[in-house]
C-alpha cells in the first residue's frame, strides 16, 4: 500500500513539473509582447502552438490515471482506518496518527491534481482554435436559461440576481453551449468581485443590427490601471484566479464576430457589454409570423 502510494505520487509530481514547464514556456512567449494574447500569436507564427498544445493533451492522459489512482487509494486508505476502528485483526499493526496523515496527504494531491486539470483544460481552451457550431436562437432564452441554472450557486454566495430581458426575441447566429460558457466565465467572474454578496444585474435589448447583453455587479470594481489589462490571460488579481476567465470569454464572443466591453469603477462594481450580430432573416419571419398570429423562431 505505502509503495503505491509513494509511486502514485512521484508520477504526480512528474506530471506537475510538465505542466508548469508548458505554463511557463507559454508565460515567457507572452511576456516578450505587450499583451498576453499576442503571446499566443507568436507560438502561432513560430510553429510552436500545435506542439505546445499537444504536449499539454500529453500531460492531460497521465494525469486522468493519476486521479483516478488517487481515489482508489483514498478509498482504500478509509477501508483501512475503519477495520482499525473495528479492531480487526488485532487493529492490523497500523498507526492511526500515520494513516490519518496518509488520509491528508492524498486528500491535498487530489485537490492539486484538480486544480492542474482545471488550469490545462483552460489553457487548451484559450490557445486552440475555437469551432463554433451555430444555431438560430434568441437571445433572450439562452441568458434566461443561464440565470435559472446558476441562481442557486449566487443564492448560496448571498447574491441577488435581477434581469431586465428584451420585450421582444433577439435572434441570433451562435453556438448556445459556447456563449453560455462566456456569460457562465462572466457571472464567476463577477460573483469573485462580490465576496459579501450584492447584485448581479442582467439585461438584453437591441441596438442597431446588434442584441446586446449587459452583465452589471455591485463588486468592488477594478483600478484603473489594470482596467486596459482585464483581457490579458493569467491576470488575475483574485485569489485563486487563473486569470482565463475572461480572454477565454473574449475568444469566444469575437468567433462569433461580436464585441466585449468593460467599464468599472473601483469601489462601485463592474458592466460587462456583449454585442452580437442580429440574425435579421430570422427578425423578418418574427415579424411575419406575428402578423399572422403564429410564433416562427426558425432561421432561413
Amino acid at each position: 500500500m505505502l509503495l503505491k502510494i509513494a509511486v502514485i505520487f512521484f508520477c504526480a509530481v512528474v506530471v506537475a513539473v510538465s505542466a508548469i514547464a508548458v505554463l511557463l514556456l507559454h508565460r515567457k512567449k507572452a511576456k516578450k509582447s505587450t499583451a498576453a494574447a499576442q503571446g499566443i500569436d507568436v507560438l502561432r507564427q513560430s510553429g510552436q502552438a500545435d506542439l505546445v498544445g499537444q504536449l499539454a493533451h500529453e500531460i492531460k492522459n497521465p494525469l486522468s490515471t493519476i486521479k483516478i489512482n488517487l481515489k482508489l487509494i483514498s478509498e482504500d486508505l478509509e477501508c483501512l482506518r475503519q477495520l482499525r476502528r473495528d479492531n480487526l485483526h488485532g487493529g492490523l499493526g497500523i498507526d492511526e496518527n500515520k494513516l490519518a496523515a496518509a488520509v491528508r496527504k492524498t486528500a491535498i494531491v487530489r485537490k492539486e491534481t484538480d486544480r492542474l486539470e482545471q488550469i490545462l483544460e483552460g489553457f487548451l481552451r484559450y490557445t486552440g482554435k475555437i469551432d463554433i457550431a451555430p444555431v438560430c436562437i434568441n437571445v433572450n432564452e439562452l441568458v434566461s436559461d443561464l440565470i435559472d441554472f446558476y441562481a442557486p450557486r449566487a443564492y448560496s454566495q448571498s447574491i441577488v440576481i435581477r434581469q431586465g430581458l428584451n420585450s421582444e426575441p433577439l435572434f441570433c447566429k451562435i453556438d448556445p453551449d459556447l456563449m453560455k460558457q462566456a456569460l457562465l466565465n462572466i457571472f464567476i467572474n463577477a460573483q469573485q468581485a462580490m465576496e459579501k454578496g450584492g447584485e448581479l444585474l442582467v439585461r438584453t435589448g437591441k441596438y442597431g443590427q446588434y442584441a446586446v447583453i449587459q452583465i452589471s455587479d455591485t463588486g468592488s470594481g477594478i483600478e484603473p490601471q489594470r482596467l486596459d489589462k482585464i483581457f490579458e490571460v493569467y491576470r488575475s488579481t483574485k485569489p485563486g484566479g487563473r486569470g482565463l476567465g475572461l480572454p477565454i470569454a473574449k475568444k469566444i464572443v469575437q468567433a462569433h464576430s461580436g464585441q466585449i466591453n468593460i467599464e468599472s469603477e473601483s469601489g462601485k462594481g463592474t458592466l460587462v457589454t456583449i454585442k452580437l450580430p442580429l440574425n435579421t432573416s430570422a427578425e423578418k419571419q418574427q415579424d411575419i409570423a406575428d402578423e399572422q398570429g403564429k410564433r416562427n423562431s426558425g432561421c432561413r
